[in-house]
């Protein structure tokens, strides 16, 4: 058996959720991956997948083993791309999680200068606003908002992005503009709640006007985990909205959003990218990292 290349196959299978596009993915049988995973299980003498039919899934013992081996593989991958000419254009496959409105209205807009340099890197985004483990799903890297939850990851700052109540137009048509945020706590006014993933409660703001301070959660009756869905929220009438500029900005141009409660300030919103502390941490995500915070911070 040989063992990196039978480790190289099970990982791909994790990876894609099927021995068929594993195998597409190596530029091998199907037979070949079965064959190569089936003789890793016994050199091991654990099962790694679950098989039936219609769909493979990691066992517990599978999903113990695969961060370790995709760590090692990504390492020799790493060593091999760092040898000859290799050395000067990085290559591989990356993987990347980001939230939904920053990928759709920052990230993919540039990625174009990204790929023009670095032609021979595979991004993997994920586009998500759930908390992502990065170890546990083998991730490379994410970019999030907020203070940074996992003391466990190296956290390097992007930006600070500004932060504003929004209400649209039909909103303030019917029940007005409200004149301090504790009008969003009581029955003549409506917030959208956006939701931690952590938790599912709705995020408090702390809005502050000279030496007076307000923390505002909002009396909502619907609330999303979802940046996307939270500014659809905003823009349709349902409530009022806290949005970093990036995503306001365009809609208040249009006259889709209106600024409320600007003479209240919100604290900025930190924006990172982490990633696990690694000091074998790949030539391609250091290239990743740094343009990224090049570009976007």
């Amino acid at each position: 058996m040989d063992r990196f290349e039978a480790m190289r196959a099970f990982a791909r299978v994790v990876e894609t959720g099927s021995f068929t596009r594993a195998a597409h993915t190596l530029q091998l049988s199907r037979t070949t991956v079965t064959q190569l995973v089936q003789q890793l299980e016994a050199h091991l003498r654990l099962r790694l997948l679950n098989r039936t039919t219609r769909r493979v899934s990691i066992t517990a013992d599978g999903a113990a083993y695969y961060p370790r081996i995709a760590r090692l593989l990504a390492e020799l991958e790493e060593v091999e791309g760092g040898l000859g000419e290799a050395a000067a254009q990085p290559r591989g496959r990356l993987r990347v999680d980001v939230p939904g409105p920053y990928a759709r209205l920052r990230l993919v807009p540039a990625l174009p200068d990204f790929q023009a340099r670095y032609p021979e890197i595979q991004l993997d985004i994920g586009v998500s606003d759930r908390e992502v483990d990065v170890i546990a799903d083998n991730v490379d890297c994410v970019i999030r908002g907020g203070a940074p939850a996992d003391p466990a990851l190296v956290a390097r700052p992007l930006a600070r992005l500004p932060i504003g109540f929004h209400a649209s137009p039909g909103y303030v048509q019917r029940f007005g503009v409200p004149e301090h945020p504790r009008a969003l706590e009581g029955p003549d006014h409506h917030t959208v709640g956006f939701l931690s993933p952590r938790s599912g409660r709705a995020r408090v703001f702390t809005a502050q006007r000279g030496a007076e301070r307000v923390e505002v959660q909002g009396r909502h009756s619907i609330g999303f985990d979802d940046g996307n869905a939270y500014l659809a929220a905003g823009l349709a009438g349902l409530g009022v909205v806290a949005l970093p500029s990036y995503m306001a900005e365009p809609h208040v141009a249009r006259g889709e959003l209106l600024p409320v409660l600007h003479d209240w300030q919100l604290p900025p919103m930190p924006m990172h990218v982490m990633f696990p502390p690694n000091r074998h941490m790949s030539q391609r995500l250091r290239v990743f990292i740094d343009w990224v915070v090049e570009t976007l911070g």
